[in-house]
């Protein structure tokens, strides 16, 4: 029988509520609509437990986290009321620059509201809880929190997930340190399950695959959760619009200049709540360099679209600590994530988690095979 996964987040908002409220569900479900893996290696939804939890809400803090992930301002859909309390207690986090000064414009149901209490020590939490994985759902933008909370997890030796763009993962200085830890990480910048970016890559491959050159494109992104009132700040957008960018870009034989891309966060619309809705334009030429267009729309609920993806990367995450598999994990980040070290293919990927999963990440031969496949080194 496998252990349980023992996992702490830091920044519990929608993306921990719809996890959270996931373990749950698919605990005792035997419908599995919705999840790329049931049982992955003998680890199921249900084994994974969250053991410690940090926020700087005061709504959050001191709450339990099964309470917390139902506090304002979340507002992601409730798809699994019936969550009993399991005494993990939110504790206070550092905020650093995890709150945008522009929140406090904000009615106090869609702003963050900062708790009075004093940071705990979080390397002693993640020690005493027996943290396997800490899991980084911070606002975009957090670039100084985050850093520190990587710092806390190569100090109490911990995996990490970095679900938001800032380049941890991706960074070979950050990867070099996991790796000399003998700590697994996967990031960075989580895709969701078909959400905007996965669709755009999918469509740009299909025009390269299919003979179409793609001259300019775009993808803009309306919603009404705090990610997006968060995102007004264009100062905190910088790493957001490269991870996108480069995502799409990657998929392509010749990336477009700047001038005919634009993938962006467009607006904040309060009365979408945790809904968002994504616009896309490609425009290329096909047979005889003869015009075509093509428009989309696509609106999901945010949350639990990454929530899809999350719930794979903590199992192979989990994989990984039981083979003592140290450093960036790049199949799993090639597949779960929106700027990973390496890009590849989508289809590639996929096969190289499959191969990851059944124990086969060394085998020379798939070695030889993924060498001569197309990757992308992101910068």
């Amino acid at each position: 029988m496998k252990n349980k996964i023992r996992v702490a987040i830091v920044g519990v908002g929608n993306c921990a509520s719809s996890l959270i409220q996931g373990i749950e569900y698919y605990k005792d479900n035997s419908d599995i609509i919705g999840l790329m893996n049931y049982d992955l290696e003998g680890y199921k939804p249900g084994d994974i437990e969250v053991v410690a939890a940090f926020d700087v809400d005061k709504r959050k803090v001191g709450k339990d986290v099964n309470e917390a992930i139902f506090a304002k301002p979340n507002n992601t859909t409730i798809f699994e009321k019936d969550i009993k309390n399991n005494g993990t207690f939110v504790k206070m986090g550092k905020i650093l620059d995890g709150i945008s000064d522009h929140m406090k414009l904000f009615p106090e149901d869609r702003a963050f509201i900062p708790s009075g209490e004093e940071p705990c020590d979080i390397v002693k939490e993640l020690r005493d809880s027996n943290t396997d994985i800490l899991l980084n759902y911070l606002p975009v933008g957090s670039e100084d929190a985050t850093r520190f909370y990587v710092e806390c997890c190569l100090e109490a030796g911990v995996a990490f997930i970095n679900n938001i763009p800032v380049f941890i993962a991706s960074d070979e200085k950050w990867a070099q340190r996991f790796k000399d830890k003998g700590l697994p990480i996967i990031g960075d910048d989580i895709k969701a399950q078909l959400g905007a970016t996965i669709t755009h890559r999918t469509l740009a491959r299909l025009f390269r695959d299919r003979g179409v050159k793609l001259d300019r494109t775009y993808q803009l992104n309306t919603g009404g959760n705090t990610d997006f009132s968060n995102m007004l700040n264009k100062n905190r957008l910088r790493s957001k619009k490269i991870s996108k960018t480069e995502s799409v870009q990657s998929q392509l034989e010749t990336p477009l200049d700047a001038e005919n891309i634009h993938i962006g966060p467009s607006d904040y619309v309060p009365w979408q709540n945790d809904n968002k809705v994504c616009f896309l334009r490609m425009e290329g030429r096909m047979f005889g360099n003869i015009p075509l267009n093509m428009e989309l729309r696509l609106s999901v609920e945010d949350s639990p679209n990454s929530a899809g993806v999350a719930i794979d990367a903590i199992r192979c995450c989990k994989l990984a600590l039981d083979r003592k598999i140290s450093g960036p994990l790049i199949a799993i980040s090639a597949f779960t994530m929106k700027h990973p070290p390496v890009q590849y293919p989508d289809t590639v990927a996929k096969e190289m988690v499959r191969m990851f999963i059944c124990g086969r990440e060394n085998d020379k031969e798939i070695i030889s095979y993924l060498n001569n496949e197309e990757k992308v080194p992101n910068k």
